[in-house]
């Protein structure tokens, strides 16, 4: 017997949510999960299933819903959505052992059902019924399933199959999924295919999932190069990939990064004042893990009217570093060279790469012992000040001026109001 898989989303699940704490049904009641207090422009992070039902898309901007459809406007609680994740993570323990389940995002998990299928004397499908089952009943959730012989086709049965079940429930192997799906448009509902690769495939006259897989090989690994592998792969529903893979795999560099879409647009010095805050926050972070860094990454993208091409950059530190001084001082220099000073600035991304364990690191000629382990208790200092007060309990002055994120931040989760 092969593997079996299951892969269980949560629908529309931070409106479900909302829906279940106004003690309405998720599934009839049009709710919109979605910042009131932003402009109309807003994108919504969720709508209920009832609006979907109405055509309105899962992640459109407020001024894009229908005046006709009334609906209740809710503003995101991340923290308790991660509270409601917590408790069906706790559903699947009940269940499977944490090794063999692997957490996707806050509303989506995989689990190898394989060796629990012979101890509880049941059937995949009934299996997984059972758990959306305890998943409403726990939490007030509905649950939609995937079940399939590899991860890849689990995850396809989720997104495209248990759409059309009563139950939603979908089940596939290498052979229903060639017979079901092969034909199957768009190509953008397979995992791991966007608008891009899409496009780029139509130029080749490929339109659908059997397409690809009769397709010319050296024809595809021109156009894609190394990612044509997993892309053939996919068309035959084949994923080499186990649980066990997941679990075991170390990446051999790590980074920390920090990114925002900024408020309105802001001027080039401007920007630098947002700069600081994000390399603040980062070598907290890592003094707080104890980590240091020998690569910055920044990404900074214009305003969204210019249609102009995100500055892209990086620099190499001497050695690794967590101090704040030293990695400022690189990061802009960064940031100036690599910026266009005509444009107004909407987007910052900001990576520390090669990270190595503090203990570990080598000293160079140009580093300051005496002054890096003074750096070292202030943010220590402040990291205790922070955990016990709140991020908000001691700041730099920079973080006060009308320009700065940093304070709204703080309050946020993934960008988004805490609820707290």
């Amino acid at each position: 017997m092969g593997r079996i898989y299951f892969c269980i989303d949560l629908k529309s699940f931070y409106a479900s949510v909302e829906c279940v704490e106004r003690g309405l049904d998720p599934m009839t009641a049009n709710l919109v999960v979605a910042d009131m207090e932003r402009t109309d422009k807003t994108i919504c992070l969720a709508v209920s299933p009832s609006m979907k039902a109405l055509g309105v898309k899962n992640r459109c901007r407020v001024f894009e819903i229908p005046a006709n459809i009334p609906y209740i406007a809710a503003t995101p609680r991340m923290q308790l959505y991660i509270q409601y994740s917590a408790d069906i993570y706790e559903v699947y323990l009940k269940y499977f052992s944490k090794e063999d389940i692997h957490v996707y995002s806050i509303d989506e998990a995989f689990m190898d059902v394989t060796d629990y299928l012979p101890l509880y004397r049941t059937k995949p499908r009934e299996l997984a019924l059972k758990i959306m089952e305890d998943i409403r009943e726990t939490v007030g959730v509905t649950a939609a399933g995937g079940i399939g012989t590899n991860l890849y086709l689990a995850k396809v049965a989720l997104d495209i199959t248990a759409k059309h079940s009563p139950e939603h429930i979908g089940c596939l192997d290498e052979k229903r999924y060639r017979e079901t799906l092969w034909n199957h448009r768009p190509l953008t509902d397979f995992w791991r295919i966007g608008r891009g690769t899409e496009n780029r495939l139509a130029r080749l006259g490929i339109l659908t999932m059997g397409q690809v897989a009769q397709a010319d090989e050296e024809l595809l690994y021109k156009n894609f190069g190394i990612d044509a592998e997993l892309l053939i792969d996919h068309a035959w529903g084949r994923e080499p990939v186990t649980m066990q893979d997941i679990k075991n795999y170390r990446p051999k560099h790590s980074s920390l990064s920090s990114g925002q879409v900024l408020p309105r647009d802001y001027t080039f010095e401007e920007g630098e004042l947002i700069l600081k805050e994000m390399t603040d926050g980062l070598c907290l972070e890592l003094a707080e893990k104890h980590l240091a860094a020998s690569v910055i990454s920044l990404m900074v993208g214009y305003s969204n009217s210019l249609g102009i091409q995100a500055a892209n950059g990086s620099v190499t530190m001497g050695s690794c570093t967590s101090s704040y001084r030293r990695i400022l001082s690189r990061t802009l220099e960064l940031y100036r060279r690599i910026t266009d000073r005509r444009y107004p600035v909407r987007r910052m991304t900001l990576s520390l790469g090669r990270l190595e364990e503090e203990t570990y690191r080598q000293l160079d000629l140009f580093s300051d012992p005496q002054e890096e382990e003074r750096e070292r208790r202030l943010a220590d200092a402040a990291l205790k000040i922070k955990k016990r007060y709140g991020k908000n309990a001691i700041l730099r002055g920079m973080d006060l001026e009308a320009a700065g994120t940093t304070m709204e931040r703080n309050r946020q989760i993934g960008g988004h109001k805490s609820g707290c």
